[in-house]
């Protein structure tokens, strides 16, 4: 199964960027793990909504060409299903029994994902109803994507 993580913006702190290669090194035992950064807009200081629709449409764009047809899209929403470790793991593994063999992660900018973007994903994913850095968030994303590929082959994993 091919593991594609599309964001948006790039990551600045290196310890982010140590964490995104060690989780991706370690998936690739399981998966073929891809990140794919888009560039994002600069958001100013208040904002109107406008803007900020602006601003989340532009980014959304840069992310749809990426999307493949095929592919199973779950955008990170707040508004999103949230699972347990173990459902976690379960939902990719009912992904790849059902003939999923592309699953894209979508994870917005620092104002969030485009609308048109999160009514055409197949699922929305939430691991929080509290709001987190998008950077952080690749590294929670990439190691729940580990730790679910370590249940699902029944390898111990830190509960």
């Amino acid at each position: 199964m091919k593991i594609t993580v599309l964001c948006v913006g790039k990551i600045k702190e290196k310890y982010f960027t140590d964490a995104v290669k060690e989780y991706t090194k370690r998936l690739s035992r399981y998966c073929k793990p891809e990140i794919i950064e888009v560039a994002d807009e600069k958001t100013p200081d208040r904002a109107s909504e406008h803007e900020e629709e602006l601003i989340r449409k532009k980014e959304g764009e840069r992310l749809k060409k990426y999307i493949k047809e095929d592919s199973y899209v779950i955008a990170l929403a707040i508004e999103g299903k949230q699972y347990s470790s173990e459902e976690f793991a379960d939902k990719l593994h009912r992904l790849g029994l059902h003939g999923e063999s592309h699953i894209i992660f979508l994870i917005g900018g620092s104002i969030g994902l485009w609308e048109e973007l999160l009514q055409e994903a197949d699922e929305l994913l939430s691991f929080s109803k509290m709001t987190f850095p998008h950077q952080l968030m690749r590294v929670v994303l990439l190691e729940q994507v580990y730790r679910g590929y370590r249940i699902m082959n029944g390898e111990p994993y830190h509960k």
